[in-house]
């Protein structure tokens, strides 16, 4: 059984598997020990936390496989980005440039740094491990975060946003950040991308325009790829996108990858996803998937099921092994969502 769980110290070793098979442009696991341990701790912290208002707690989840005790992949959500770390990314803009006395009229699209998404919730550090993609797997392990979302709402900011991977390739270049390298940073893109992910962006601050810029002004192959979405990630936004996320004209200041924004109860899982009783015993048979999570937060759980409910059910009947994989007993209650 594949099972969603908040992160835990004796998953360190995983962790820095997965932040080196990730690869580049993967900012939030960057392949550093003391940070990813910092990732856990925080993590651990931030699932025990009492929380009024959202502030800069960060619950990492991994995807286990029971069976054998493997670490299948990971997830996240960010409570609310910015707090005590910058948040930058580019707002596209127009500027209007007209003439009557020429009869001239020009439109001219611009980057401006900005911090606009301060406080807003994050769904970030999806990955899955390659043997685990197959089936329903990643949808699972991506959708499961709405359940959080839904259940625990308070704990996090109203607008939820997802930064998706810009085009780089294989070797990790990306067209978009040579011209910042070659201009401002002077730094090639992984380590650049490197130190965001490690939290030092104190040189972001010290080094970025601190004017527009004007995107017709840029070489040809980096506007080519401003909102554009890595390869591998496609899939991903496909699946934000019959959420109800959009792209409202941000993108990353790095690779010109697309920001995707929803408020939190706008999110077509959230608003679907629903409270059922439970009961223990012999699970009758189904062709209906499920995603489904106990309603605690410490020891919160995740995982697929087929289950027979139509849309009137108030109940559900659990086996006695589900149930004790969602740490879930008689009358307690589970959150569902259809696959």
């Amino acid at each position: 059984m594949l099972i969603i769980r908040p992160i835990q110290a004796a998953d360190f070793e995983a962790l820095y598997q997965i932040a080196e098979e990730s690869g580049h442009g993967f900012t939030s696991l960057p392949v550093n020990a003391d940070l990813l341990r910092h990732k856990i701790a925080r993590a651990e912290a931030s699932f025990v936390k009492h929380v009024d208002t959202p502030f800069n707690e960060g619950y990492l989840m991994v995807l286990e496989d029971t069976a054998s005790g493997q670490i299948a992949g990971t997830c996240a959500i960010e409570a609310a980005v910015g707090m005590e770390d910058a948040f930058y990314h580019y707002r596209l803009g127009t500027e209007v440039y007209h003439s009557a006395q020429i009869a001239v009229r020009n439109e001219v699209e611009t980057l401006t740094l900005c911090h606009d998404y301060t406080g807003a919730a994050e769904l970030c550090t999806l990955f899955l491990r390659e043997p685990y993609r197959k089936g329903n797997n990643g949808r699972m392990l991506s959708r499961s975060r709405f359940l959080l979302l839904a259940q625990h709402s308070q704990r996090f900011g109203e607008t939820v946003i997802a930064e998706m991977r810009g085009v780089s390739d294989a070797q990790g270049h990306s067209p978009f950040y040579g011209w910042l390298q070659r201009h401002f940073l002077g730094i090639d893109f992984i380590e650049a991308d490197y130190l965001s992910g490690l939290g030092k962006k104190a040189f972001m601050a010290e080094m970025m325009p601190r004017n527009p810029v004007y995107v017709c002004l840029l070489p040809e192959e980096a506007q080519k790829v401003i909102g554009e979405v890595h390869t591998n990630t496609r899939p991903a936004l496909s699946l934000l996108q019959a959420e109800g996320f959009r792209c409202r004209g941000y993108v990353d200041i790095f690779d010109g990858g697309p920001t995707v924004e929803c408020r939190l109860t706008d999110i077509r899982a959230v608003r679907e996803s629903r409270l059922l009783t439970v009961d223990i015993g012999d699970m009758a048979p189904s062709d209906k998937q499920f995603i489904i999570s106990n309603t605690q937060l410490a020891h919160y759980r995740a995982t697929a099921a087929y289950l027979a409910v139509d849309e009137q059910s108030t109940h559900v009947t659990l086996s006695p092994a589900l149930g004790a994989a969602l740490m879930v007993a008689k009358g307690d209650h589970i959150r569902i969502l259809a696959m």
